[in-house]
């Protein structure tokens, strides 16, 4: 028997992205809770536009996060992952590897 979920409940997880979503942080290695972020973080952009949830082909749900372009490093690295923060509670809510890894300088 296949597992099925109605788009209604997998849009409630996703809208907490949506909603709560305040930083992205660009990490060097995939965090797994908040302070890991922060440790990984070689980077940060506050002030997302991430989107609702909607349909994902060929199937599925997804929010899609806009691009990011003037974001400031803060620390020397790779980037090889990204973070979604909600900062105000301390809370990792997604993260997940970059398509393409990029050298960045504090600055």
């Amino acid at each position: 028997m296949a597992a099925y979920l109605n788009d209604r409940v997998l849009d409630n997880g996703l809208s907490v992205l949506d909603t709560e979503a305040n930083v992205l942080h660009y990490c060097s290695s995939l965090p797994t809770d908040y302070a890991t972020t922060l440790t990984a973080s070689l980077g940060s952009k506050t002030g997302l536009s991430v989107g609702s949830p909607a349909a994902r082909s060929p199937s599925g749900r997804k929010v899609t996060v806009a691009a990011v372009t003037n974001g400031a490093a803060t620390a020397n690295g790779t980037i090889t992952h990204y973070a979604l923060v909600d900062s105000v509670n301390s809370r990792l809510l997604a993260a997940q590897t970059v398509a393409v890894s990029k050298v960045v300088n504090n600055g």
